[in-house]
């Protein structure tokens, strides 16, 4: 009896492995069958993924070249292992306190006056009834998002130079000329500032889709209850776009280290210099264009300011999960 019961026993393991085993090649090859039914689709798909494995994660190798005294000899596998040494040159550098904290304090003014102009902007155009005047606002707005970092910061140079209209309308109204590009106190206001004027339009976009997202019954309640425009923006609009507004903040914060190399370099003079070389400047100038190029330092600082990129995204994002229950993951 206890025979008949151990062979059937073993009778039903054998049959559920085999259950399993059909129920795993039929649900391959659906799976096959919905590829080769929509492989366009998914070769739409594979084309990204092959753009982030290549640019993306292959490049990653190349990382080592922080921990190497890197020879382009040798090439990166050949190349001496010198563990910690070039983050310690750059902690123990005289730049290391002035680059960080230049960086810092362009990138959270910069977070300070920029994050809210697209969402103040986009409340705004919300509550604009002249749909002509509203398109012409929308269109002036957007317009600088489309100019080229260059012109951008060629227009900064001749406008604010001594004989610029700027410095002309100073003189008319009795004033002194100023060489603005010239005065550290005056680079991460200019930097700042026409980084707004050149991007609120064109950030609005997201927040002006989230504000169409709302009800509009909630609209029509409080104009009944009597509410202001303030308290319609206050109580509908903001709690609306708050959880767009959370998201993009957590990303804003984990590039608060990477202020924008290009327009940095671009209105950077060695007048202005105490104010305007960022991390990003430097690593350039350390590791392309000097005299003798140190590819390993340069990369050990590169992968520093990554790192803390990293962490403050990771820390704000656990902070609005926390309080607000909306985060990135």
């Amino acid at each position: 009896m206890l025979q008949v019961q151990k062979s059937g026993a073993a009778t039903g393991a054998v049959r559920a492995t085999k259950r399993r085993a059909t129920v795993k090649m039929s649900s391959r090859t659906s799976v096959s069958k919905r590829i080769l039914v929509n492989w366009q689709l998914y070769l739409l798909i594979l084309i990204p993924f092959v753009y982030v494995a290549v640019f993306k994660y292959i490049p990653m190798f190349g990382l080592v070249m922080a921990f190497e005294h890197f020879s382009p000899v040798q090439g990166i596998a050949g190349s001496k292992w010198v563990g910690m040494a070039n983050f310690q040159r750059f902690f123990n550098s005289y730049d290391f306190w002035k680059v960080l904290k230049n960086t810092l304090q362009l990138s959270i003014y910069n977070l300070a006056v920029g994050f809210p102009a697209p969402i103040l902007l986009a409340l705004s155009l919300n509550y604009i009834r002249n749909n002509r005047f509203k398109k012409l606002v929308q269109m002036t707005t957007y317009a600088p998002h489309f100019i080229s970092v260059v012109v951008i910061a060629g227009l900064l140079v001749q406008l604010l130079s001594p004989s610029g209209i700027v410095n002309h309308m100073i003189a008319a109204l009795g004033g002194k000329p100023i060489d603005f590009m010239t005065q550290p106190q005056y680079f991460k206001s200019i930097f700042v500032f026409s980084g707004v004027w050149q991007s609120a339009g064109y950030g609005s976009i997201i927040y002006l889709a989230a504000l169409a997202g709302i009800d509009q019954q909630l609209y029509e309640a409080a104009m009944i209850d009597g509410a202001s425009k303030l308290r319609q923006i206050w109580h509908i609009d903001l709690p609306g776009i708050l959880p767009t507004v959370v998201i993009l903040l957590i990303m804003n914060v984990g590039q608060i280290m990477n202020i924008g190399f290009q327009k940095v370099l671009l209105l950077q003079n060695p007048l202005n210099m105490d104010a305007s070389e960022v991390i990003d400047t430097y690593v350039y100038k350390v590791g392309i264009i000097s005299g003798l190029p140190q590819f390993s330092y340069a990369t050990a600082i590169g992968l520093f300011n990554s790192i803390i990129g990293l962490i403050l995204i990771v820390i704000v994002n656990q902070i609005a999960k926390k309080v607000n229950e909306t985060s990135l993951w």
